[in-house]
């Protein structure tokens, strides 16, 4: 999700489409917060790691 997030961010740059980078934002910002919750222990959407 995090990698996704960043290619919507560079297409939408080059592109100028600011609805992608709105987009690629979001996308990346919550592969984050997944990222950290689930490194911390955490169980997130009933899987004890998140890939």
């Amino acid at each position: 999700m995090i990698i996704l997030g960043v290619i919507l961010l560079v297409v939408g740059f080059l592109t100028g489409i600011s609805i992608l980078w709105t987009i690629g934002i979001v996308l990346a910002v919550i592969g984050i917060v997944l990222w950290i919750v689930g490194a911390t222990g955490h169980a997130v959407g009933g899987r004890r790691h998140y890939w």
